[in-house]
């Protein structure tokens, strides 16, 4: 086992991160409108809500409620979906590194 897949692994733990960290928002109001977040702290269903409220309610309720509600807020779920997208990218990537080198020694 050499080094290079845990180099491969690290590189794309950040380029996930820094990629799910500006698509949050994205990511965020995508599960909010699926109705898979519940209500935002107004009370009302985060799946009927739109544009900039749907975006703010769904990265409150990933970052475990609103600021007011003794929740993380926004910028929680933000951080949420950044840590989660850097270490999906990471899991693959050295998965997929090993698979590779599996291969190849078999072959």
């Amino acid at each position: 086992m050499g080094y290079g897949k845990w180099i491969l692994g690290g590189a794309a733990v950040a380029v996930g991160g820094v990629g799910c960290f500006f698509a949050a928002p994205l990511i965020a109001a995508a599960a909010g409108g699926a109705g898979l977040l519940g209500a935002a702290s107004t009370g009302t269903a985060i799946g009927t809500l739109s544009g900039a409220a749907l975006t703010n309610a769904s990265l409150a309720a990933c970052g475990g409620g609103a600021l007011a509600a003794g929740g993380g807020g926004m910028a929680a779920g933000t951080t949420v979906i950044a840590a989660g997208g850097a270490a999906i990218s990471g899991a693959a990537t050295v998965g997929g590194a090993a698979t590779v080198e599996k291969i190849k020694k078999d072959s």
